[in-house]
C-alpha cells in the first residue's frame, strides 16, 4: 500500500536524525512522555519523536498531549505526508478521538486530505464515527466541500442520512443546502439511487 511504502521512506528519513531512548519510566512519566511526543510531532522534530518511539513502543504513538489531539490528528490536520503514513506505520490507532470526539478520518475530512483518508480507510478507520456534535466524516467533508473525499467515503459505505446533534442535519440535508456545489448532493444521489431528491 502507497501509505506503507511512505512510512518506510519516513522511518528512514526519521530515523537518521533519531537519537535511542532510555529506560521505560513510571506512569507519569509516560504521560509527560506522551505530551512530548505530540509536541514533537507538531514541531516536525524527528529526532525527539523517534527517541520516544524507541524507549516507549507503540504506545506512545497513541498518547495524548493537553489539547487531548495525537500526534496522527496533529500530521494529518498539516496534510503532512511523511509523519502521517509513519505514524500509522507505527502503530497509531486510526480510531483514537480528541476529547471533542474528531477522529483522525473526520481530521482528514475537515482539512481535504485525500490520501490520508485513503490511508486510514485501509487502516480500518471507522467510517461512520460521530464526533460529540454527532458529525461524522462525512457531514465534515460535505460541509467544507470536498468533493473527492465526499465521494471517496460514500464509496466505502458512508452513512448520508445519519444526523448531527447540533442541527440535526444529515450529510444529505447539507449538501441540499449548498447551492454552491451541487455536485455533492449529486454524489450522494450517486451512491444511493433509491433516495434521490425532488
Amino acid at each position: 500500500m502507497k501509505w506503507q511504502r511512505l512510512a518506510a521512506s519516513a522511518a528512514l528519513g526519521l530515523a537518521a536524525v533519531a537519537a535511542l531512548g532510555l529506560a521505560a519510566p513510571a506512569a507519569a512519566q509516560i504521560a509527560n512522555d506522551g505530551a512530548a511526543f505530540v509536541k514533537a510531532v507538531r514541531e516536525n522534530d524527528g529526532s525527539k519523536a523517534m527517541e520516544l518511539i524507541k524507549s516507549k513502543t507503540a504506545a506512545i504513538t497513541n498518547a495524548r498531549d493537553d489539547k487531548g489531539e495525537t500526534g496522527l490528528v496533529v500530521a494529518i490536520a498539516r496534510r503532512d505526508e511523511t509523519w502521517t503514513p509513519f505514524l500509522l506505520n507505527q502503530g497509531a490507532d486510526p480510531n483514537l478521538a480528541t476529547r471533542s470526539g474528531d477522529t483522525p478520518l473526520m481530521t482528514a475530512a475537515r482539512s481535504g486530505y485525500h490520501e490520508a483518508a485513503e490511508w486510514l480507510l485501509s487502516a480500518r478507520a471507522r467510517v461512520d464515527a460521530a464526533n460529540r456534535s454527532g458529525e461524522t466524516a462525512l457531514i465534515l467533508a460535505v460541509q467544507n466541500r470536498h468533493s473527492k473525499l465526499v465521494k471517496l467515503l460514500l464509496s466505502v459505505g458512508a452513512d448520508p442520512d445519519k444526523t448531527d446533534s447540533v442541527a440535526g442535519y444529515s450529510a444529505r440535508d447539507y449538501a441540499k443546502r449548498d447551492n454552491r456545489t451541487p455536485e455533492l448532493l449529486r454524489a450522494i444521489e450517486a451512491a444511493d439511487p433509491k433516495k434521490k431528491t425532488l
